[in-house]
């Protein structure tokens, strides 16, 4: 990895841990995020999951506008570190650990690897 590519690296993390601390005591049902990146096409190749804990979590969250709330939070920690990605809805995407135990048996490195 690139220096340039670890400072982004290092940016990208300390925002997402923000979102995901701010997200956890605001948004039922959500408990975790990550992401997925290649920093050779960064930032288009930007993958960020936000991950409820079932696929009744998720709809209600969605049902009640949480996925825009996530959209704004996520873009919001991301510019302030300098982050700027044009069409962000394209990159951050939504899961649940009920559909990674149905479909991967719970293993996420391999969901994230072939869903995303």
């Amino acid at each position: 990895m690139k220096k340039t590519d670890k400072k982004i690296d290092k940016a990208l993390r300390e925002a997402l841990i923000d979102v995901c601390e701010t997200a956890l005591v605001s948004v039922t049902g959500f408990v975790w995020l990550t992401h997925v990146v290649n920093y050779n096409g960064f930032p288009n190749s930007l993958k960020v999951i936000c991950v409820f804990e079932s696929d009744d979590a998720l709809d209600k969250a969605k049902a009640e506008k949480q996925d825009e709330y996530f959209y704004q939070l996520i873009h919001d920690k991301l510019s302030a570190a300098d982050i700027h990605i044009k069409t962000l809805r394209q990159h951050v995407f939504f899961d649940t650990e009920e559909a990674c135990e149905r479909s991967h048996n719970g293993k996420w490195n391999e969901r994230l690897s072939a869903k995303y």
